[in-house]
């Protein structure tokens, strides 16, 4: 690769001629703009610019591939057990299993080795709440350049630590990532800190569309591949890789139902703020698309799904029981779109589905997991009333023993039942095997007891 490519600045529209290059900007460029939808003044980031996106190349990966490989992990691709479960051969790109533990390493390490040597000097500021903030922290500490991050009040204190431990300077700032944009990027205009946008950066979408290019090497007939789709950085760059290398391969993305902001921009035909409320897939909750990875995927991506949260939350539990994998919200919802029965057009067929990161807060998975399995009608909720004479409520218990059901949490209460006094009503939250046990359950209580209310598994 040439001094001149290797030394191209992270700041990059287009140039003059209307070409979609990574051309280098003198210094930082940052200028005030308007405001991000949210009220928050925001600073104008010259490489991501609304009027002037950038539209990445084939060659910009291919550069990204050779500039990246001593550095980061050539994650496995690899068939699942669920494949006859689900009837399609599935292969699961494991990129949790990156050093940090997600995709985001491939744009991070690459947009670090672009920036020129005295920039290296100076370093770079980002604002993310996880995976682009540990990124950007290990890479940095590998390649000598001084990175700070800052993270919303919201980021789990693992990966704040973490980012530490990376040695990033951490400042903790914003109720929101919002807010957190517009401080990094003032405290950057400041500093002579480079801002790297961690899904819309071109540098960033060229380094991860590194992942289909390993996708056709692993899985060469590969028929359909399936990605997580939130600020659309990694579709965009793989989708690119993926259609050039094989234009007959399906491109699918999927979002979840709370945060479908790339569906929108389809609808609208440009990145447009969408309503973005909690949801279990936290890393794809991004209100609006990139401009340039928008740009860059929306002739390339075949099909965009939506995915309901209890769907996610069992994705993460069958990975967990199947594959043996820890996988967060984000990274599931390719496998999510598979078990909702939302992409039936790929039974019989070869599908990659990228499991793109695995960094779920730890207090959180137990919650996620009981979701899981409520969704897989294993854990379910009923309120059914019993007689208040001695023995009623051991009658009940022992039905459930009798038939191997196990009790999670029992309540009952008496005063408020508008039925006889002699009645007491029972809540009660149990585990069965499977969907079919929870059936057989619920069919043994309605024959014995009148009054039973089978309360939604989901949430």
């Amino acid at each position: 690769m040439s001094k001149r490519r290797s030394e191209a600045a992270v700041a990059t529209p287009r140039n003059k001629k209307g070409k979609d290059e990574l051309n280098p900007i003198p210094g930082n460029g940052i200028n005030p703009s308007v405001c991000n939808g949210t009220g928050k003044e925001e600073i104008k980031d010259p490489s991501c610019d609304p009027e002037n996106p950038v539209k990445i190349t084939f060659q910009d990966v291919s550069a990204a591939a050779y500039k990246i490989k001593d550095g980061i992990h050539r994650s496995p691709c690899i068939k699942s057990r669920m494949s006859a479960m689900l009837d399609m051969d599935i292969y699961f790109k494991k990129e949790f299993l990156q050093f940090t533990g997600s995709f985001k390493e491939r744009g991070a390490r690459y947009a670090l080795s672009q920036l020129p040597n005295d920039q290296k000097k100076i370093g770079v500021i980002a604002a993310s709440a996880g995976n682009h903030a540990l990124a950007l922290s290990y890479h940095g500490q590998c390649l000598d350049i001084p990175v700070t991050v800052v993270m919303p009040l919201i980021a789990p204190m693992m990966k704040v630590q973490a980012c530490r431990s990376y040695g990033a300077n951490v400042i903790i700032q914003g109720n929101d990532i919002s807010e957190s944009k517009v401080y990094a990027q003032k405290m950057g205009k400041e500093k002579g800190y480079i801002y790297i946008n961690g899904y819309d950066h071109p540098h960033i979408l060229a380094g991860q569309g590194t992942m289909g290019l390993e996708i056709i090497e692993q899985v060469p007939d590969v028929d359909a591949v399936v990605i997580p789709v939130g600020g659309g950085g990694l579709i965009a760059g793989a989708a690119l890789a993926l259609k050039n290398l094989k234009p007959s391969v399906q491109i699918i993305g999927v979002e979840s139902e709370r945060c479908a902001s790339f569906s929108e921009a389809l609808k609208a035909g440009k990145p447009v703020r969408t309503d973005v409320s909690s949801t279990i897939a936290d890393g794809l909750a991004v209100p609006t698309v990139g401009v340039n990875a928008f740009v860059t995927a929306k002739d390339l991506v075949d099909k965009m799904v939506i995915v309901k949260e209890e769907y996610i939350a069992l994705a993460i539990l069958r990975l967990v029981e199947l594959e043996k994998a820890i996988v967060e919200g984000a990274g599931a919802t390719g496998l999510a779109a598979i078990l909702e029965g939302m992409l039936p057009e790929l039974t019989g067929k070869k599908v990659v589905v990228a499991l793109c990161g695995g960094n779920i807060d730890t207090t959180a998975l137990g919650r996620v997991i009981e979701r899981g399995l409520a969704a897989d009608g294993r854990l379910i909720r009923f309120v059914i009333t019993v007689s208040d004479r001695p023995g009623g409520i051991a009658e009940l218990t022992k039905l459930l023993a009798d038939m191997g059901v196990s009790i999670k949490d029992i309540f009952h209460e008496r005063a408020w039942l508008k039925s006889d006094i002699f009645s007491v009503q029972v809540k009660c939250v149990v585990e069965a095997r499977d969907k079919a046990h929870s059936e057989e359950l619920e069919a043994a209580l309605r024959k014995r007891y009148n009054q039973v209310a089978w309360l939604p598994k989901y949430f």
